[in-house]
């Protein structure tokens, strides 16, 4: 069931991403949702390796070359997912950005919201 939830989030967020980022363009929520799961495999199995790869570089720019792995795991996932396209590096980089603020915030308010329900 989480898994359910956390790709729905990431869909949405991924939707958010779409319209607040000129450049990124995520077509339907069907294809936000492809490209939930498509990201959460990338960043199962390839973002490991490349973090570990560019670590010293990561290091050197005090941990700013964080932004262009997460916009590079985002140029893979359009490359995979139709539908889902980047307009070029500048809106990449904003996309991965805007993607973790918006994906951490409706986390947070999941949580919440359980939190509430509890009570």
């Amino acid at each position: 069931m989480q898994i359910i939830v956390a790709l729905v989030l990431n869909a949405a967020a991924l939707l958010v991403t779409d319209y607040i980022v000129p450049g990124f363009d995520v077509s339907d929520f069907t294809t936000a949702l492809l490209a939930a799961i498509v990201l959460g495999v990338v960043n199962t199995f390839i973002r490991p390796v490349l973090t570990f790869i560019t670590a010293p570089l990561t290091i050197v720019t005090l941990g700013l070359f964080a932004f262009v792995i997460n916009a590079s795991m985002l140029y893979i996932v359009s490359y995979f997912v139709p539908g889902v396209q980047i307009a070029g590096f500048v809106p990449a980089i904003l996309a991965a950005v805007v993607l973790s603020v918006v994906a951490t915030a409706l986390s947070m308010l999941l949580g919440d919201l359980t939190k509430l329900k509890l009570k």
